[in-house]
């Protein structure tokens, strides 16, 4: 066996022609010999000052998703059987809803810490699977009338602790219509944001609020009127907020409200916000992520899969990526959320301008 006692072609390379050596490193002795002789170099150092530019203004007219759901469907027609509402929907969200309201009032009398141990390590898994609740119900996925799932995500938003569910939907298809348009798709950050974080502390400061960032970002850049659906909302979410208060203590409302905060800052679930579309390789926008995390988080990661067929529930996007693996297997995808939050902070290249930008067009493709 091998290749002893073959004769090598003149030229050929073998591999145990090289050897490796644990102690001579060459980059960092070349590095100080050079910095002892040209000590002006350090003054190169730091952020390319451009790469805002180069990075943000990377303008594309086509959307991939459209395109590709037309390939797909018409290579694989059966996929439109996965069409249609998850009929476990109702019971997997009422389940959380629950557990984490009981959970609030069983931390009536914990000491502080207690609370946002507890708010950290467990109730933000809850109120994070609820938002995505929400998400789901954004596309009607738990019952075939919409304004059934408008009413199961206002309940949904209970333990959540901050009116959004309404809102969320009419900002979020806006998302799936025109991604990538800059002053409609709110998911892109704002110019400002692009400016000022830009480095380590700056994108992890931005990383802890991002929830505040998400949620706020198009009241500003984009407010829409509100409207009767937004005033129930508001009105049963204030009254179970008040009812918090009056029967169970102040604690177990800001158990509710850390972990919705904690849990879309630097947690391992909040990745999801800057997995999905930051730019890592420049020519792929929507990144999908095949990690266990997908079992809380109703399968959110498979994010190619869910712009691709938004009207699939995420208890069956699997199945798309089964039905058509080579339209998802070459593609960009994370198995960590935790690594992606790393990446995106210690990067000097990645920050909120890493998002790819697409100018209106007149024959915009609908994802929805």
């Amino acid at each position: 066996m091998g290749f002893e006692g073959e004769k090598r072609e003149e030229g050929v390379v073998m591999a145990n022609d090289f050897f490796w050596s644990y102690t001579d490193e060459p980059h960092a002795s070349r590095r100080r010999q050079i910095l002892s002789q040209y000590p002006q170099i350090k003054h190169l150092f730091g952020p390319d000052p451009f790469a805002f530019l180069k990075i943000w203004d990377n303008v594309r007219w086509d959307e991939p998703h459209a395109t590709r759901r037309r390939q797909i469907l018409s290579q694989y027609p059966q996929i439109k059987h996965l069409v249609g509402p998850d009929p476990f929907a109702f019971l997997k969200i009422s389940g959380v809803v629950l557990l984490q309201l009981w959970t609030a009032t069983f931390l009536q009398d914990a000491t502080w810490l207690k609370i946002l141990i507890v708010a950290y390590f467990f109730g933000s898994f809850l109120n994070h699977n609820l938002f995505l609740a929400i998400h789901e119900l954004s596309h009607n996925l738990a019952f075939s009338t919409p304004v059934y799932n408008r009413w199961l995500g206002i309940f949904t938003n209970l333990p959540i602790g901050v009116p959004m569910s309404v809102t969320f939907q009419k900002y979020h298809l806006e998302h799936h219509r025109f991604q990538g348009v800059d002053g409609i798709d709110m998911d892109i950050p704002s110019l400002t944001e692009a400016h000022v974080v830009k480095n380590v502390v700056a994108k992890s400061i931005w990383v802890i609020l991002q929830l505040f960032f998400y949620a706020f970002r198009p009241l500003f850049l984009k407010p829409k009127p509100p409207g009767m659906w937004e005033f129930v909302n508001f009105t049963i979410q204030l009254s179970l907020d008040g009812a918090m208060v009056y029967f169970w203590g102040w604690k177990s409302l800001a158990y509710l409200i850390l972990s919705t905060f904690v849990g879309g800052g630097m947690h391992p679930m909040a990745g999801h916000f800057i997995s999905e579309h930051y730019v890592f390789k420049p020519e792929q926008e929507t990144y999908s992520y095949y990690g266990p995390l997908n079992l809380m988080t109703w399968s959110v990661g498979y994010h190619n899969e869910h712009h691709d067929f938004p009207r699939i529930p995420g208890s069956k996007l699997y199945k798309v990526k089964e039905i058509a693996p080579e339209y998802y297997e070459n593609l960009d995808s994370y198995k960590s959320w935790s690594q992606v939050i790393y990446m995106y902070i210690m990067d000097r290249t990645v920050g909120p301008f890493s998002r790819m930008k697409r100018k209106l067009s007149t024959k915009a493709n609908k994802s929805e």
